[in-house]
């Protein structure tokens, strides 16, 4: 059996032809119409009503913070379990990640944790929808956040595509982050957007992105800002991966259908809850018992796989202090299937049947 990624891209004629249909026709690579003909495609399936897109998913955070007043020595809530690309955006900019754990029914930040860990000195909250999923409570957050007058983002970067009661993740908080980097369900190769309903804020973002200009082309600055700009090549391969949205959300609800039926009786193995209805996964996750094993062998089989990412708190970029059992549990268990949109059916029934055949 030829060997099965964990992940993959997935390009076709329609990205080539519409690269070489641009070069012919002179565009100027940098950003331009085709980089505002993305944005609003991106606006249009989110209902946001302002997108921004950038050079990549960490960096739209910190414009994000930046845009919200974030700065040195303030304090950022983030989740012990997300990319590390969460606290990083907040560090990069001066500011201090502050971890919590996460609720071990949807492996999002733990609403409780996070009011706890509130101080004078939090000016905002990175809320991550990890894997698409969504906080039950995610009104709650908001509210949270209003009262005490903090800024609530949202890193939806796993998250395109999902919603929750009809509203599309990135659109709860004051801004929301995506990216576009390979293993995400639409790809520039890099990449990152900011979607807001805010005016003042949209205008804040796109000043930081472009060296704080007043506006395109202009030599007079604003504020200080960093050339954080995307690119027309990026864009035309965004808007043929824009076109494809629909029909891989589809697809992908129809994947986690598919691993949920045939995994839901294995003993070892345990499904975290996942409204298929709302939440498009990005990747297929299981939390398992003898994870290295399993790894092994479906390597073995040819078939791969990838653990969780770590209890961030323990790293040593951050060696933070504190109690997070949640996440250190996930983190030991947590392992990602094979999730690539080019997977077809029979894929997943051979993938189940050597994940129970481990078991056995």
């Amino acid at each position: 059996m030829k060997f099965i990624n964990q992940m993959e891209p997935s390009f076709n004629e329609q990205e080539k032809n519409a690269l070489n249909e641009y070069m012919e026709a002179g565009g100027w690579i940098t950003e331009f119409k085709k980089t505002r003909e993305f944005e609003q495609m991106i606006c249009d399936y989110t209902s946001a009503k302002y997108c921004s897109v950038v050079s990549n998913g960490t960096v739209s955070l910190s414009i994000a913070l930046m845009a919200c007043g974030v700065g040195v020595g303030d304090e950022v809530i983030v989740p012990d379990y997300t990319m590390v690309a969460t606290p990083n955006s907040a560090e990069l900019i001066g500011a201090k990640a502050v971890f919590v754990d996460i609720d071990r029914s949807n492996l999002c930040m733990d609403f409780n944790k996070m009011k706890e860990a509130v101080t004078e000195k939090t000016k905002a909250v990175l809320l991550v929808s990890i894997n698409g999923r969504y906080p039950s409570n995610i009104d709650q957050f908001v509210n949270y956040c209003k009262e005490k007058e903090v800024s609530l983002i949202e890193d939806a970067a796993q998250s395109l595509g999902s919603f929750c009661n009809g509203k599309h993740l990135g659109r709860f908080g004051c801004i929301g982050s995506f990216s576009f980097s390979a293993p995400k369900i639409i790809t520039t190769g890099q990449g990152g957007a900011l979607i807001t309903d805010d005016k003042e804020l949209f205008e804040k973002i796109k000043k930081i992105r472009d060296f704080g200009r007043e506006g395109g082309g202009s030599d007079h600055y604003l504020t200080k800002g960093w050339n954080f700009k995307f690119t027309d090549i990026q864009a035309v391969i965004g808007i043929e991966q824009m076109k494809k949205l629909p029909e891989r959300v589809a697809r992908k609800k129809e994947m986690g259908k598919l691993y949920k039926k045939y995994l839901s009786d294995i003993d070892g193995i345990e499904l975290i809850p996942t409204d298929l209805e709302q939440t498009a996964p990005w990747f297929f996750d299981i939390l398992c018992e003898r994870r290295e094993a399993l790894i092994a062998y479906l390597k073995e089989k040819n078939i791969g796989s990838r653990e969780f990412y770590p209890a961030l708190h323990a790293e040593p970029a951050y060696d933070y202090n504190g109690s997070y059992p949640v996440t250190e549990e996930i983190a030991q268990k947590g392992l990602w299937l094979p999730s690539s949109i080019n997977l077809l059916d029979d894929d997943i029934r051979k993938i189940c049947e050597c994940i129970r055949e481990f078991y056995q």
